[in-house]
């Protein structure tokens, strides 16, 4: 056999490799806003958190999605956040405003995945200071529901104008000092007041989160789907 041929014969084997690596991924299916395929969250903290998740998009528009995977299946979390964003389409169409908060079991890694239009708020700078000092000291304390539903009311605060402190270069630290942004302030608003009129006297425990407050984490997404938002590898990833 020649050397051209041994050549080609090593790429086709390398292609075929590459090609059974990608059909073996299997992503979870887009069930609602709150997607526990490792099984991580309560019932309670499940329905609290779709709640949430969805007073947040009828006030904004912007499409927040939680999901627990029970491994990455050989692949890199910012791999994995990047291809499911794109096969789920978090997020409108043109607008691109949609984020996954990703938990990945058995590789005890986490994942703020960020479509394109949110990029400018939710930066990947913020991203990893909610990942580090909010969400990976309670999964080290073995307590999920409490880091994944403050650090999902952290994604809203910050994308609501109010950015979280150490960020350099941003301006972080002094719009902190001079306190929340009457932007910020008028979203929170409308976001607990449509989670009162929801009823079922879950609005002041989701209010607490939205305010920082919480210390403590199911519900369905009866129809829900990401409607064709982009993802091109913004966010961040930690572990703990």
């Amino acid at each position: 056999m020649s050397a051209a041929h041994r050549l080609l014969q090593g790429l086709l084997l390398c292609a075929c490799a590459l090609l059974v690596q990608a059909q073996e991924v299997s992503f979870p299916t887009l069930s609602g806003r709150v997607v526990d395929h490792a099984d991580l969250l309560d019932a309670s903290t499940e329905a609290r958190l779709t709640q949430m998740l969805a007073a947040h998009e009828q006030a904004t528009g912007d499409q927040l999605v939680v999901v627990t995977v029970p491994d990455l299946q050989g692949r890199s979390i910012e791999e994995f956040g990047v291809e499911l964003g794109r096969r789920w389409g978090i997020g409108q169409k043109g607008k691109d405003n949609g984020a996954l908060l990703i938990v990945a079991r058995d590789e005890r890694q986490v994942r703020i995945e960020v479509g394109y239009g949110l990029e400018e708020r939710l930066t990947d700078a913020q991203s990893s200071l909610i990942i580090h000092n909010i969400i990976a000291p309670a999964f080290k304390q073995g307590d999920f529901a409490r880091g994944v539903t403050e650090g999902a009311a952290a994604m809203i605060r910050v994308l609501g104008g109010e950015p979280l402190p150490g960020e350099q270069g941003s301006g972080a630290a002094d719009r902190d000092a001079d306190g929340p942004s009457p932007g910020a302030l008028l979203l929170l608003l409308m976001v607990i007041l449509l989670l009162i009129r929801s009823g079922h006297g879950r609005g002041a425990f989701i209010a607490g989160a939205l305010l920082g407050g919480l210390r403590r984490g199911g519900g369905g997404g009866g129809g829900f789907s990401g409607r064709g938002g982009g993802f091109g590898g913004g966010g961040a990833s930690g572990g703990w």
